[in-house]
């Protein structure tokens, strides 16, 4: 059976902490900044941890290794 290769394009989008979640970054901050609110603004800095849902599926299909 042949190796299993990580996702190049979610290894640049995803990290897995110590405990086993899958942490990303915020998402809606890449254009359109000026209708959005100060508060939506402010709140999306930094990374967030993906749902559990999603992160299994991160994991499983793009991260085999991680």
């Amino acid at each position: 059976m042949p190796k299993l290769k990580t996702k190049s394009s979610a290894k640049k989008r995803f990290k897995i902490s110590g405990t086993g979640k899958v942490i990303a970054g915020q998402a809606g901050k890449r254009h359109g900044m000026i209708k959005r609110t100060n508060k939506f603004i402010r709140n999306q800095r930094g990374t967030t941890v993906l749902f559990e849902g999603d992160a299994k599926n991160v994991k499983k299909f793009f991260l085999p290794n991680g």
